[in-house]
């Protein structure tokens, strides 16, 4: 889909996601996972706000999103829930950060609306400081095979409404992406996941004339 037309769907849906904010059951995801937070944060597709009630308060979060429809909203969360919060609005698959800044990289339900999820993956990897961590909250394929004969078929239509894959094989983009899995909560016929991970990444050290180049796993 046209990247302009995916941000009007989302714009006209931030007072959904507004009031979505009040879901009890993902209230309780959002509270499980994100009390591990620390440090400087970065919230990808942070939406209208729903994981700012959950944040420990020391936490300083750097939080994007490509509607300012959402913006709006996300920082009416921040400023009820008195957050150091800072805002950009942009395109996470074109935007960029220093290697290693953050020591929290969080997504919660956003790898189902990117073109290209992997990328978006080896960025969070890049971004992430060595012992720094990330956390997702996502969905994608059930691993019932009726339920998930039911999602490929309504794949299409949902996503031209609510610019939201239903079909994406959230584990294996991660393992396939080099992150390294530490934690995993599945829900809903493997459709939800909770996942605490970490970055994988390599340094590069020059001797002299000689590049060394040293791939470090935690």
């Amino acid at each position: 889909m046209e990247k302009q037309k995916l941000i009007r769907i989302f714009d006209k849906q931030a007072d959904q996601y507004e009031k979505q904010r009040e879901d009890p059951k993902q209230q309780r995801w959002r509270k499980h996972l994100l009390s591990h937070a620390k440090g400087e944060v970065l919230e990808l597709a942070v939406g209208a706000g729903a994981n700012f009630p959950f944040y420990p308060r020391d936490v300083k979060i750097t939080a994007t999103d490509f509607s300012e429809a959402m913006l709006a909203k996300a920082k009416g969360a921040a400023q009820n829930h008195g957050l150091d919060a800072h805002f950009k609005c942009a395109d996470i698959e074109e935007i960029d950060f220093p290697d290693q800044s953050f020591d929290t990289i969080v997504s919660t339900l956003s790898l189902c609306s990117y073109n290209n999820p992997l990328k978006v993956l080896d960025d969070i990897n890049r971004w992430c400081k060595p012992d720094g961590q990330i956390l997702l909250m996502e969905h994608g394929i059930s691993s019932n095979f009726a339920v998930a004969a039911l999602q490929k078929g309504l794949n299409p239509l949902l996503y031209r409404i609510y610019g939201c894959h239903h079909t994406r094989d959230i584990i294996g983009l991660i393992r396939e992406s080099g992150i390294q899995i530490e934690q995993v909560e599945n829900f809903w016929l493997n459709m939800a996941h909770l996942i605490w991970a970490k970055p994988t990444y390599t340094t590069t050290t020059t001797g002299g004339n000689n590049h060394v180049t040293t791939s470090v796993i935690n």
